[in-house]
């Protein structure tokens, strides 16, 4: 018979061959880092400018960034901090490159669904990438124990303490003492303050909230990370819980990103966990905007239908459950979106199939499917397979044209991405502003 001591043993003879076997799949030095971007590549994807006017732009300033060029001379290739800075710092017939970026924080987003394999890491990855070359500051979290988004952004090297476990940890830690705080006489709390929480917690609950954030091989995309080990936060909140039954758990990473400074990052892209719990609730009430991928067959329609109501069932409950609690904590109940998009994965327009169950979600969701799904391509399979998205490919390295179709559909996606983003942004101000005037 064997119990959790095998496990544990299992586990630790794991940890011990761990760096053998990342050398044994990876380079010792491999450090990933993001390619440069060709004149055409910029011209047509990024400023849709003719290449010859850039070119001209470049030529007539020669303290702008002028790239590398290849030994014959033929193509000039940019990083994307070089790209950034001409994006600053050059203007086409009067129009700045900048980004449309309204006041107020960073939006929300998050990327949520029950069935694994919808491509949920794909889109998130994407979305974040495709955000990044249009010039935004964009921070992603990685909710997800497999860490698929934490690989693909460079990072192997990753602590559970410097996860969502450990924000979580944190959030415990700082709500423990505010809830001690409003008692008059402390000895009133029928709740611990932090310093009677487990040693542990305290350690990690001492961590600033920048100590979470890491760089990645993007200049301008920081990450939030995952590793297989902050798999056991969904065992250890439900812990923490029982320790603190006013712990509004929920309302832990809304609370963390609330102490960013407003302008640190434009978009915020939360990739979930294939599972309603801890984590993804936590998402979901951070959420300005949730993203359901799915794909198109039956079982991800109907795992997309179990999705929705299962997510829709723990809010409510948290909603009738926890009024007094999250009244405490400043969190409004019910949790609203500023909106719910469905996006297919995997599409192949000429398959049947596929057409048929597009047309189903149609007569379903409506308006609330995205109009342009990912397509299924080549350059798209590689992208899962080596967590590389389309965007960090070398067209060099397959045919023009496939790599152009993958771009292009993943373009078409995020510019519905951006355009339900700046909606929710304009509207969210909106309210804050008419709230405010409300207030005064």
């Amino acid at each position: 018979m064997r119990d959790h001591s095998d496990l544990l043993a299992m586990n630790e003879r794991s940890l011990a061959q761990q760096a053998a076997v990342r050398r044994a799949t990876f380079s010792p030095g491999e450090v990933k880092t993001l390619r440069p971007f060709s004149i055409w590549e910029i011209s047509q994807f990024m400023f849709n400018v003719p290449a010859d006017t850039l070119r001209k732009k470049l030529s007539e300033d020669p303290s702008l960034p002028q790239g590398e060029t290849e030994a014959d001379g033929r193509q000039r290739w940019f990083s994307l901090t070089e790209i950034n800075e001409l994006r600053r710092r050059m203007r086409f017939r009067g129009k700045s490159l900048s980004p449309k970026r309204p006041s107020g924080r960073a939006m929300r987003v998050a990327v949520s669904n029950f069935k694994g394999g919808v491509g949920k890491t794909v889109v998130a990855q994407h979305l974040a990438n495709a955000a990044a070359l249009d010039g935004y500051r964009v921070l992603c979290v990685d909710f997800d124990p497999q860490a698929t988004l934490t690989h693909s952004m460079g990072l192997t090297e990753v602590k559970e303490w410097n996860t969502v476990w450990g924000i979580m940890c944190r959030d415990l830690c700082r709500e423990a003492d505010r809830i001690m705080d409003s008692y008059d006489d402390p000895d009133e709390c029928p709740y611990p303050s932090s310093a009677e929480l487990p040693e542990d917690v305290q350690s990690i609950g001492a961590q600033r909230f920048q100590d979470f954030i890491q760089r990645t091989c993007w200049p301008t995309i920081d990450i939030i990370p995952s590793c297989a080990n902050a798999a056991f936060v969904e065992f250890a909140s439900a812990q923490y819980r029982s320790l603190h039954k006013a712990w509004s758990f929920f309302g832990c990473m809304a609370r963390y990103l609330d102490e960013l400074p407003d302008d640190q990052y434009d978009i915020i892209i939360f990739d979930c966990p294939p599972a309603i719990g801890y984590q993804s609730l936590n998402a979901a009430f951070a959420a300005d905007i949730l993203y359901v991928p799915s794909g198109p067959g039956y079982w991800e329609y109907d795992s997309t239908t179990s999705y929705l109501g299962q997510l829709g069932d723990a809010m409510a409950d948290i909603s009738d459950g926890f009024t007094q609690l999250a009244a405490d904590a400043a969190i409004t109940l019910p949790k609203q979106f500023a909106d719910i998009r469905l996006l297919m994965t995997r599409f192949e327009a000429t398959n049947p199939l596929h057409a048929a169950m597009m047309d189903a979600f149609r007569n379903v969701f409506g308006s609330d499917v995205c109009n342009h799904p990912i397509e299924m391509t080549r350059a798209v399979e590689q992208s899962g397979r080596f967590q590389m998205s389309v965007y960090e490919q070398d067209y060099r390295q397959m045919t023009r044209e496939t790599w152009k179709r993958a771009r292009q559909s993943f373009d078409r996606a995020y510019d519905e991405f951006l355009d339900t983003v700046l909606k929710a942004w304009t509207n969210n101000n909106a309210q804050n502003k008419a709230t405010k005037e409300a207030a005064e």
